[in-house]
């Protein structure tokens, strides 16, 4: 299964259309923002467990990281609330569920197989007119995994990368011109290929989840 696999093009999916679509596990739907593989699979999704539904236990081979946007998302490990960015490493594996429900943005196999360090960081999810800018929460070789605050009616622009850049809203609602104007509020995804600088303008108050991307691992 292939969705939106090329990373030479720059791609978007409005949080205020998303279509969620059954997993294999009674209780959990997902939204595939891109892919490359089927179950196993090089994955960036949107995750809704209801109150209750739980996942298959399981490793990865390749690493997972997430944050939680809504609820709260347990495992062994613990019980991570709405704003935690998690980073299991591969050779790491968990039994996730969800008691209350959550929904998550999961990024799945896209760890350099020596990047081993687990951690956890909390991430305010609402930014206010006082605060601004950009706070580094992750640093590994060339992937940077970073939040950024924007205040309402302020510009921000990322510098081009060689890699790709993701962007997910957390919160708040931004303008982003790129070949037509579109105005995107919580839980829209941005990739921008290679190259290319990213630049918006917050409407409201924005609090941003940003990640330059390395390459896709292979699936299989």
């Amino acid at each position: 299964m292939n969705i939106r696999e090329d990373l030479n093009q720059t791609v978007f999916v409005d949080g205020s259309t998303l279509s969620w679509v059954p997993s294999p596990l009674p209780g959990v739907e997902r939204v595939m923002l891109d892919r490359v593989g089927d179950e196993v699979a090089v994955a960036t999704s949107l995750v809704r467990y209801a109150p209750e539904a739980k996942f298959d236990a399981h490793g990865h081979a390749l690493g997972e990281e997430f944050v939680v946007l809504e609820g709260v998302f347990s495992d062994e490990h613990g019980d991570y609330g709405p704003g935690t960015y998690v980073r299991n490493p591969p050779g790491t594996a968990h039994t996730p569920h969800s008691n209350p429900g959550c929904v998550i943005f999961v990024k799945l196999r896209q760890f350099a197989d020596d990047d081993l360090e687990q951690m956890s960081v909390q991430i305010p999810l609402q930014a206010t007119d006082r605060s601004s800018g950009e706070a580094v929460l992750y640093h590994f070789g060339d992937e940077v995994v970073s939040r950024v605050h924007v205040p309402g009616g302020e510009r921000f622009a990322f510098p081009s990368s060689y890699y790709v850049r993701e962007l997910l809203i957390i919160s708040g609602e931004l303008t982003w011109q790129q070949e037509a104007t579109r105005t995107l509020g919580p839980w829209s995804w941005i990739r921008m290929a290679p190259g290319q600088p990213l630049r918006i303008n917050a409407n409201t108050p924005c609090v941003l989840f940003s990640k330059t991307r390395p390459v896709y691992r292979q699936a299989d």
